[in-house]
């Protein structure tokens, strides 16, 4: 099967989604309707409304913000050291179980 992620609601609310390996957070979260990630620009790393918050647990194997990314990140509402932009996450086979946190007020 394809690896799931877990996307996280400011409110607590879960949804699971399986996800194509190559596919991002990003374009997985526009695919399954999962408000509260916009993907703006379209993935090219050119604005911030993919920010997620990746599980702290998480934030060791998916790594820390590029350059370019981290430049992005400066736009984005409550930036914390697990921030991340969606579209930068790329989805691998050991990512099973990936949870990701929505910002608040980013809808």
């Amino acid at each position: 099967g394809m690896p799931r992620v877990v996307y996280v609601q400011p409110t607590g609310t879960q949804q699971e989604v399986e996800l194509a390996v190559g596919s991002t957070v990003m374009s997985g979260a526009l695919a399954n309707d999962i408000s509260g990630i916009d993907g703006d620009c379209g993935g090219q790393c050119a604005c911030g409304t993919c920010h997620v918050y990746v599980a702290e647990e998480w934030v060791g194997r998916v790594g820390g913000a590029g350059e370019r990314e981290s430049e992005m990140l400066m736009f984005a509402a409550a930036v914390q050291p697990n921030s991340r932009l969606g579209c930068q996450i790329t989805i691998e086979r050991d990512l099973e179980g990936l949870t990701v946190h929505l910002p608040d007020g980013q809808h």
